[in-house]
């Protein structure tokens, strides 16, 4: 006795590792709608970053603005990462991370130099940041300062225009 074998074909999910995005070109759309970056990136464009001094070299590496430097290490500290190591990494491979970093990956000597160089400016443009947040609703203060996650949507919807 024959038995007939039927063949099935398997279909598989397309793939191309050559194709020009596997991101969408605007990482923003693949940040979740009450994510922390919506409010520090915009909260660090607010600043008066004046006691930031420059870099007056004409030759060399151009250097980060100190704008994108600052949305980085606010945004990383406010999710538990301090190692300037950690931060590299995390701007090669976490999508948030890399939308507050403008898709461009410091090295971890230049995190680390910048927090050196710029210690005391830093600290009061993150009390700045800190004080924005509390302003919207986005800091308990319980035993030191956690950011709220509940209903952080609302709240981030619109994040400095009730300030």
């Amino acid at each position: 006795m024959r038995t007939l074998h039927t063949t099935r074909v398997a279909t598989f999910v397309l793939y191309n590792r050559d194709q020009t995005f596997l991101l969408p070109p605007d990482l923003k759309d693949w940040l979740p709608a009450d994510d922390l970056a919506h409010f520090v990136v915009p909260a660090v464009e607010r600043l008066l970053l004046t006691s930031f001094p420059l870099n007056p070299q004409a030759g060399g590496k151009p250097q980060y603005h100190p704008r994108l430097t600052m949305a980085l290490l606010v945004y990383c500290y406010a999710n538990g990462l301090f190692s300037s190591r950690r931060i590299e990494r995390a701007t090669h491979r976490d999508i948030d991370v890399r939308f507050v970093a403008a898709n461009l990956r410091s090295d971890h000597d230049t995190t680390a130099v910048f927090r050196r160089a710029h210690k005391v400016a830093f600290e009061a443009a993150f009390l700045e940041v800190l004080l924005m947040a509390r302003g919207c609703g986005l800091l308990a203060a319980r035993h030191g300062l956690d950011l709220r996650h509940q209903d952080r949507r609302e709240r981030l919807e619109d994040p400095l225009g009730q300030l």
